[in-house]
């Protein structure tokens, strides 16, 4: 069959993104929650859950999820309570799960971001609190599965989108959208690769047109991207196909297969309640007041979308530009501590997403590892302003320096090497006569109306300083000399 059957079908997508928090402690006891040390050794009787052991709160958790709710611009709920999901997991220790059923601290939010330069908006449901379960390990022994208990209590949010994405791109850009502010507000490290952020995705199909949901799949712990969405593309060829084959769709569980790329059957999921969620009877709820609310909202960070209105709108940088700055944090809080030291704001961000980017890209280095100050790149953008170097000059011949020797000044530098731009006109027209002489049928050409010689001259009189020539003044100066 052709594949105009799968144009009568719309995706729709809801995502879950499990967030673990940045907190020191556990979320309900005060064992460690740092990540990498030595199995089965921040776990203590209230993480493993004995009888008479009392859960307690972890505060630094409410004041991450409220800010998250701030920034995804939700009601934070003043009351809120705590609920045990039941199941069994092996790495599970209590044998249930201390989350947040019926009130969630978060709800009715959305995001706003853009998908391939169009704006998009996703609604979020609910945002809640919860504890993370261990690990089980099945690469180490060949017989046995073995656990892990350390992440058993590490605080984890769940923010639960409605399904309001039509597309894998569209899902890959919100989970940028969210990383980008779980890292700008400090509460999360964002890396799915290490399991810190992980993903379910629900996923239906139904004809263009319908309103109504089919039966969706759940595609559990997906930890990149780009495996969201590949599964979610998979699922909707496998569900068009069964759907146009008059299949049945069940609600269920599935695993995604990263190295085939499909999605596997793990179990039926017909209702929510078989968890069957009751009131956590040893945690009181939580109160949150407004003052505490309107006091986090007061001291959160200037976050992605901010930055990138302020980039344009108050320093004249390109949609663009401000959207690959922001797209870092580190990288941004450089770029700011730049923009506090020169007034040439396009020429920062050249030089951010220009030189600099390449040189942290050629060495694998993030921005936190480069050594070079804004200082020192504020003097270099001065060097260039003043006239005394061009950016040519200065990002191939003057920059690698500076990286090498970080305490040496540009101008110093350019001094050393004999790089300091002239601005002789006397000088510069010597060399414009000495190379238009060398090209006598290219002046006639020019003359004759062949206009884009004029880069050819500028070139070979740039090639004849040595790079010093001031290339404003030499542009003019041939022009004039040309046109005699």
């Amino acid at each position: 069959m052709s594949d105009s059957k799968y144009d009568k079908y719309e995706l729709v997508v809801g995502l879950e993104v499990h967030a673990q928090l940045s907190t020191h402690s556990k979320m309900y006891s005060g064992d460690s929650a740092e990540f990498g040390a030595s199995p089965n050794t921040q776990c203590s009787i209230i993480s493993l859950g004995h009888p008479g052991a009392l859960p307690m709160v972890n505060e630094t958790a409410i004041e991450y999820a409220v800010k998250i709710g701030l920034a995804t611009n939700c009601t934070i709920r003043h009351e809120n309570q705590f609920a045990r999901k039941n199941y069994f997991y092996a790495d599970l220790p209590k044998g249930y799960q201390i989350t947040q059923d019926k009130t969630p601290i978060c709800t009715l939010g959305h995001l706003d971001f853009e998908v391939n330069g169009e704006k998009k908006k996703v609604n979020i449901t609910r945002i809640h609190m919860e504890e993370d379960a261990g690990k089980s390990i099945h690469d180490i022994d060949p017989y046995f599965t073995l656990v892990d208990l350390n992440r058993a209590g590490v605080p984890l949010i769940e923010i639960v989108s409605e399904p309001d994405i039509r597309s894998g791109d569209e899902a890959m850009a919100y989970l940028n959208e969210v990383q980008k502010l779980v890292r700008y507000l400090g509460i999360c490290d964002g890396n799915m690769e290490e399991g810190s952020m992980r993903c379910d995705a629900n996923i239906s199909v139904r004809l263009k047109g319908e309103t109504g949901l089919n039966a969706r799949s759940e595609v559990k712990n997906m930890n990149s991207m780009r495996n969201v969405k590949r599964a979610i593309e998979y699922e909707f060829i496998r569900q068009v196909d069964a759907h146009e084959a008059g299949e049945k769709l069940p609600q269920e569980t599935r695993g995604f297969e990263a190295v085939k790329g499909i999605t596997l059957s793990q179990r039926s999921k017909e209702h929510a309640h078989d968890y069957r969620y009751f009131p956590e009877p040893d945690l009181p709820p939580v109160i949150i007041t407004d003052e505490y609310i309107q006091h986090i909202r007061a001291n959160m960070p200037k976050l992605p979308n901010e930055l990138i209105n302020e980039y344009i709108n108050d320093y004249g940088l390109p949609a663009y530009d401000a959207r690959i700055i922001t797209d870092d944090k580190e990288l941004a809080e450089y770029f700011n501590g730049l923009l506090a030291l020169t007034k040439n704001y396009k020429a920062a961000a050249n030089w951010i997403l220009g030189p600099v980017k390449n040189y942290l890209n050629e060495n694998g280095l993030e921005i936190k590892d480069f050594k070079l100050s804004q200082v020192k790149i504020a003097n270099l953008i001065a060097l260039i302003d003043e006239g005394k170097t061009n950016f040519s000059v200065a990002s191939t011949k003057i920059f690698p320096v500076m990286v090498a020797e970080v305490d040496k000044e540009p101008l110093k530098i350019a001094e050393e090497l004999n790089l300091i731009q002239s601005s002789d006109a006397g000088l510069i027209n010597d060399l414009i006569v000495e190379v238009l002489a060398k090209f006598p049928e290219k002046v006639a050409e020019y003359k004759s109306g062949k206009v884009g010689l004029l880069g050819l001259f500028v070139g070979e009189v740039m090639k004849a300083s040595k790079g010093k020539a001031d290339p404003k003044m030499t542009n003019q100066l041939v022009r004039e000399k040309l046109e005699q």
